[in-house]
């Protein structure tokens, strides 16, 4: 072994348990082409923690209710861009204004990719919402519906960044105004995933990303994983597959039905994507989605099996969809 690569390894143990594990990560790759978890033996579901995701859920349901325009909602986007950033993640404001049933509303998704390996082009995406429900009479704080979700990517966001080639096939997307002011239709609900499909579609862009993946309401205690049935079919028997390698398959079924979320759009325009959602949770849209009804056990198993799919499926050399 060369002298330069015993000791870049020698530094790596040292410090890969630490903060500056990610930076550790892409000196190794970016310098000597060293991955310090050896790229052949990647196991980052093991290293998925549904504990770091439940503080970030926490972190955001203590801002309070999160609506589009409101001064909260700048606060979890500035806590989400603190977060990717010190994680090696580029983060990028895709702003826009759209026609609501209450007016024009001012709207902002966040799209994060890896910097440090920006000459590779990401080909998959890893979405979530992180708005809540405009409500005039109740307080809801969205601990699971908007919250469970975007705790669960800011936590996938620092595993990746442990592993820069994989981290550079992705981009995360945290999409603004999932919600409906009224009900789902073609002008209301859905406005940062139709704005984002609809940059992707006009440009042409959209045709790099082969799959993607939706998490919606993923911390309920009792956990259900529902996969709805207009799911891209290889991808859903992949998603199945990871969770019975990691023993939870019995956490992840069909749904009864189809389903409108932020994956709508995407596969409107061609992105095959799954919604993992857990849409058996009694308290949806309630002043009660609060911190009390998740479970980090929960989280950790939506993330670790999420994992293992990115990392023996959806971002392996050839896979396809």
């Amino acid at each position: 072994m060369k002298r330069t690569t015993w000791v870049a390894l020698c530094f790596a143990r040292r410090f890969h348990s630490s903060a500056l594990a990610p930076s550790v990560s892409v000196f190794l790759v970016l310098t000597l082409g060293v991955d310090p978890l050896h790229a052949s033996e990647h196991r980052i579901w093991e290293e998925f923690s549904g504990d770091k995701a439940l503080v970030h859920v926490e972190r955001l349901v203590d801002l309070g209710p999160r609506p589009p325009g409101s001064e909260t909602i700048d606060k979890s986007r500035d806590y989400i861009e603190r977060e990717l950033r010190m994680f090696g993640w580029q983060v990028i404001r895709q702003a826009f204004t759209g026609d609501t049933p209450r007016g024009k509303v001012r709207f902002l998704n966040l799209i994060a990719r890896f910097r440090a390996l920006a000459s590779t082009a990401p080909s998959f995406l890893l979405c979530s919402h992180y708005d809540t429900k405009t409500f005039d009479t109740i307080r809801f704080v969205g601990a699971n519906d908007g919250g469970s979700s975007t705790g669960l990517l800011l936590e996938l966001a620092r595993v990746l960044g442990l592993h820069p080639n994989l981290a550079a096939k992705v981009e995360l997307v945290f999409f603004d105004g999932e919600e409906a002011y009224e009900n789902f239709s073609e002008t209301d609900g859905l406005y940062g995933s139709r704005y984002f499909a609809r940059q992707l579609a006009d440009s042409g862009t959209g045709k790099k990303f082969r799959g993607g993946i939706l998490f919606d309401m993923v911390g309920d205690h009792s956990l259900d994983v529902t996969l709805p049935t207009d799911s891209p079919v290889e991808m859903a028997r992949d998603i199945f597959a990871s969770a019975d390698a990691l023993k939870f398959r019995s956490y992840f079924s069909y749904f009864d039905r189809e389903m409108t979320d932020d994956h709508t759009p995407l596969n409107a325009i061609g992105i095959p994507t799954v919604d993992m959602i857990d849409f058996d949770f009694a308290w949806w849209h309630t002043a009660d989605d609060t911190i009390d009804k998740l479970s980090a056990q929960s989280l950790q198993i939506v993330g670790s099996v999420a994992a293992y799919y990115l990392s023996e499926f959806a971002l392996k050399q050839g896979a396809d969809f």
